[in-house]
């Protein structure tokens, strides 16, 4: 049976410390706090060998969801001590990759490796996978679900010069692929297909699918998105 968002009080956890994620899972407008898969079940985000793109944001997505729920529970949480079946805990986590043909784009770390990325992918189209699982915790089990939204994002012809500046702002070394769409100065997206929200690194659609799979229905999500990006939300 599915429950009205108003008759439980339901406990958010966002599995990640991105500040991109904690202002899409604010469009929600229900209270969350961030709990990050640290130490001792900190999240090794290599890619396996020959691991697709596609399976390797959803790997990871579990890892990290799976991470803060075992802490939690060897913790003794008093959050977990006071979930129930109407009143449980959601684990929210995510990762996002950016791909060039075969090629996974991570975090480019350093000035010299988000220039080399940005330059492969001017005038290029590439793709964006994200995995997004939502964990439900209480003291007696735990359930989740994972989801996979992909999009393609064709990139504009930017300078040289462009690249520079950009670089040289510090935004892109903490995103997959070097950019952020959403990113007004720089702007490198000519246009999409698929999810803004997504792209930026949390699929809100996919969100709320997985919410009320494990039995929290929410309102609609599409005007809330909508308003936030100042975009056409995809679930429209």
């Amino acid at each position: 049976m599915k429950t009205p968002l108003d008759a439980m009080q339901p406990q958010l956890i966002l599995a990640s410390s991105s500040p991109r994620r904690r202002e899409l899972l604010t469009v929600l407008g229900l209270p969350f706090q961030v709990i990050t898969p640290g130490a001792p079940f900190a999240v090794d985000e290599t890619p396996l060998p020959g691991e697709l793109p596609s399976d390797l944001v959803q790997r990871l997505s579990q890892l990290k969801a799976e991470a803060v729920a075992e802490n939690l529970k060897r913790s003794a949480s008093s959050l977990l001590a006071h979930s129930t079946q109407d009143n449980p805990i959601f684990i929210i986590a995510a990762d996002t990759e950016v791909a060039l043909g075969t090629q996974i784009l991570g975090k480019p770390g350093h000035s010299i490796a988000a220039t080399e990325m940005l330059q492969a992918l001017r005038r290029q189209a590439h793709q964006v996978y994200s995995g997004l699982t939502v964990a439900r915790l209480t003291e007696a089990e735990l359930t989740f679900v994972t989801r996979l939204h992909q999009s393609t994002v064709w990139m504009r012809p930017y300078s040289d010069a462009e690249i520079a500046a950009y670089v040289a702002s510090g935004d892109p070394l903490d995103k997959a692929g070097a950019y952020g769409i959403q990113n007004k100065s720089f702007a490198p997206v000519a246009r999409w297909q698929g999810c803004f929200a997504s792209i930026m690194g949390l699929p809100l659609g996919e969100l709320a699918s997985a919410l009320r799979e494990l039995g929290l229905q929410l309102p609609p999500i599409a005007p809330l998105c909508s308003r936030y990006t100042s975009h056409p939300c995809c679930q429209e």
